[in-house]
């Protein structure tokens, strides 16, 4: 670091090291990025036994807010305190609104996409996208075919995963367009962080955030069906026992609408009722936080109970608005994802602003042999999961899971995707009592109701496990609170 940074900063740092990847706070030389030196001059001044209280008093917070998620298949228990980094990652005003142009782009060309292929399919006439890739596609729904969407949105609400490569560019890692989660913790980590920090918040003119509740809300009457001016709209959750359900009951809250669950919705002449104590009530807009096939057991899995026998007919006849929309799950099919750069070009006549990582297709053979030879290289992830499951890392692998990877691929290949093991950036986290860089990504908020709208920043994930690269809470991964900064 430069002898023009205070003693103490550089005792902060100590022997951070530095690497390849792009550091969130450090140039490769050492010396702090411009917008970060507030940040560190004032951890630097403070004692470290003051650090340490204000991270636990941060952690304190957490906990008496109920701020959990749940872990499946871990046998110590499955409730757990999100995973939260005391220090913020800053954007500048430039970086965010090259962020927030590409992310228009990415979900206008997808709402585009899910209507033309569920409606002429010009695209798979034109030979842009492979036919079978759509129609294999497990999340393709056969009965949204000729069905009119409200205002033609399929996706209103979706958290795209961006990476920040070794150059300092942006890259789209993924779309998640089913049932993205994940903004209840921002909001958490933006309240936390005012109260650990107010004075460097205020300094800094972080854009505000905590309208989102309010625009989502905004964002859902927009897409009421015609002839309800003041639509009832409700929030459809899986229940107590998903990972999720602490970020269901917070959203319903804060929005001031009711949080329901199937066994709370009934239908009768193709529209959609909720049981209340004074009767049954009509509902106009769904926010579904139920994926696809437990919706409604008279079209989809018929042993769910999740969802709301008749609902689908209720959408079909135009009577309740369900969002996301039934079968948007295949725009974010991860070997669809390939060809969003296409796509953006089919149907907006411009280069995608935030580049795909390269990605092989495995029912290519050229693709196929290629990774099979290189799975030691390799990030394999199914096409279908999420939450960082269904993937091998390949660096980070056994002989014996490579093995039985291959024999997976070879078996269905269709059902998987390769990457490149890639070397994203790191921020500088608060480990113990002393800085150590951990890889992060970013996950913001889109909304496109009426208009598109992206609340400034998003979820900054971490990988907490030294070495790691999976950010997933699920898999051992926390978050930070993302300032994006009005001048900078």
């Amino acid at each position: 670091m430069s002898p023009g940074h205070p003693a103490e900063v550089e005792t902060l740092f100590g022997d951070y090291p530095l690497d390849r990847a792009f550091d969130e706070m450090r140039e490769s030389g050492g010396d702090l990025r411009p917008h970060y030196r507030a940040l560190a001059e004032t951890l630097a001044r403070l004692p470290q036994d003051e650090l340490l209280r204000r991270k636990q008093s941060a952690e304190l917070s957490f906990l008496t807010q109920g701020i959990t998620f749940t872990v499946y298949g871990r046998e110590e228990g499955t409730e757990r305190i999100f995973p939260y980094d005391l220090l913020p990652r800053l954007i500048t005003a430039q970086e965010w609104n090259h962020i927030e142009r590409g992310l228009t782009q990415r979900i206008t060309a997808l709402n585009l996409f899910l209507r033309d292929i569920y409606s002429d399919a010009k695209i798979l006439s034109d030979h842009v996208i492979p036919r079978e890739l759509v129609y294999s596609c497990k999340h393709y729904r056969r009965q949204m075919r000729g069905l009119q969407v409200p205002r033609n949105v399929y996706i209103a609400v979706v958290g795209s995963d961006l990476l920040r490569m070794d150059n300092g560019d942006f890259v789209v890692l993924e779309d998640n367009l089913r049932v993205p989660s994940g903004v209840s913790y921002m909001l958490a980590n933006r309240r936390v962080m005012k109260r650990t920090f107010p004075q460097l918040f205020q300094s800094y003119g972080v854009r505000p955030i905590e309208h989102y509740p309010q625009l989502l809300l905004s964002t859902l009457r927009s897409l009421a069906p015609e002839g309800r001016p003041e639509p009832n709209i409700v929030l459809l959750t899986p229940g107590v026992f998903n990972s999720a359900y602490y970020e269901h009951t917070y959203l319903a809250r804060q929005m001031g609408i009711d949080l329901v669950e199937g066994r709370d919705l009934v239908t009768h002449d193709n529209i959609v009722y909720m049981r209340t104590t004074d009767g049954l009530k009509r509902v106009d807009v769904i926010y579904r936080r139920v994926d696809d096939d437990f919706s409604d057991p008279l079209v989809f899995r018929g042993d769910s109970s999740l969802g709301c026998a008749g609902l689908f007919n209720a959408y079909r006849a135009g009577n309740v608005t369900v969002t996301n929309a039934f079968g948007t799950g295949l725009a974010d099919d991860k070997a669809l994802y390939a060809y969003v750069p296409r796509i953006i070009r089919y149907y907006l006549d411009e280069d995608a602003i935030l580049p795909n990582v390269e990605t092989f297709l495995l029912t290519e053979e050229k693709d196929r042999q290629h990774v099979l030879g290189n799975l030691d290289k390799l990030v394999v992830k199914a096409v279908g999961e999420s939450g960082g499951y269904g993937m091998l890392i390949g660096p980070h692998s056994t002989a014996r899971q490579r093995e039985e990877f291959a024999h997976q691929i070879e078996a269905n290949p269709r059902n998987y995707i390769a990457q490149p093991t890639l070397d994203f950036s790191r921020a500088p986290c608060l480990i113990g009592n002393h800085l150590e860089p951990r890889h992060v990504d970013l996950r913001p908020y889109i909304l496109f109701g009426d208009k598109v709208n992206i609340v400034p920043g998003g979820l900054t994930r971490v990988a907490l496990e030294k070495g790691s690269l999976v950010v997933n809470s699920s898999q051992g991964g926390g978050s930070k609170d993302t300032w994006v900064l009005e001048s900078q």
